[in-house]
């Protein structure tokens, strides 16, 4: 079958615009990974990188600056993690920037995050140079200690609740205190009779206390009581006079030491001439 001039022109066409767009979309993702800007390398150390994978975004305050170029073990402890960043971006990230790995929305992909730094320094980031990393949580840890923590609380909950049965149904020491009308009113018989034995030790105390002072008022037993302050006073008396006496004799000591110290000083000095 012979093409026709406009079957020609179609397919001229087709291509052209095959073309077309197969050039805007080459454009567009190297645009994405920054293959036709101007770029530096920088790299850091993760424990872990949680699922971040080459060819992942790099932010910087919320914008996207780079890829994540390569990711390697270094050993069994340690995972380094090259970057490609936009060169526009190069003097706002300084040596003490760090780097850190997040998420692109709840359930989007990884990426890592920098931090623009210039707390402890402000020198500009150079070609190569390595940032401090802050690794990222263990989610796999987080999930199993939330698991045990559950685990717990529903065996707590299913004690609690058969306790809570039990005294319902009036089981152990609890449960027949509460539910046994009986038991209820004998112990609120007891605390009315030790609130009435109370208040009868402290009518006991007064009554007490006014009988002696109404023996103190007696002619009978004043003598008595007045000896008895009698000998309180003359001990107390006796108390001070020693005290007196006790201070008398260590001043005495002490001047006497004083006056011995002074003599020796005068001899020692008078020998020594």
């Amino acid at each position: 079958m012979k093409t026709t001039s406009s079957q020609k022109i179609k397919i001229g066409l087709f291509t052209v615009i095959g073309f077309v767009i197969l050039f805007l979309a080459v454009f567009y993702i190297g645009n994405q990974k920054s293959m036709f800007s101007s770029t530096f390398k920088v790299y850091g150390i993760f424990r872990n990188v949680s699922g971040l994978t080459v060819g992942n975004n790099v932010r910087f305050a919320g914008i996207n600056v780079g890829v994540v170029e390569s990711i390697n073990i270094v050993n069994d402890s340690s995972v380094r993690v090259d970057l490609t960043l936009n060169n526009s971006v190069k003097k706002f990230i300084k040596t003490d920037s760090k780097m850190s790995i997040g998420s692109d929305g709840l359930m989007g992909d990884k990426l890592v995050v920098i931090a623009p730094g210039g707390i402890s320094s402000n020198t500009e980031v150079a070609e190569g140079n390595k940032l401090n990393t802050v690794n990222p949580i263990d989610v796999d840890k987080v999930i199993n200690k939330l698991t045990k923590v559950a685990d717990n609380a529903e065996a707590v909950t299913g004690g609690l609740a058969s306790i809570v049965n039990k005294i319902n149904n009036g089981k152990g020491s609890i449960g027949r205190l509460l539910n046994n009308e009986q038991i209820a009113e004998d112990l609120e018989g007891t605390v009315k009779q030790a609130r009435k034995t109370i208040k009868g030790v402290h009518a006991t105390t007064a009554t007490l206390n006014e009988d002696l002072k109404a023996a103190q008022s007696n002619f009978l037993l004043k003598g008595f009581f007045k000896k008895k302050e009698k000998a309180k006073r003359d001990s107390l008396k006796k108390i001070q006079e020693a005290k007196e006496k006790a201070q008398k004799e260590r001043e005495k000591a002490k001047k006497e030491a004083q006056e011995r110290a002074e003599k020796e000083a005068k001899e020692k000095a008078k020998n020594n001439n």
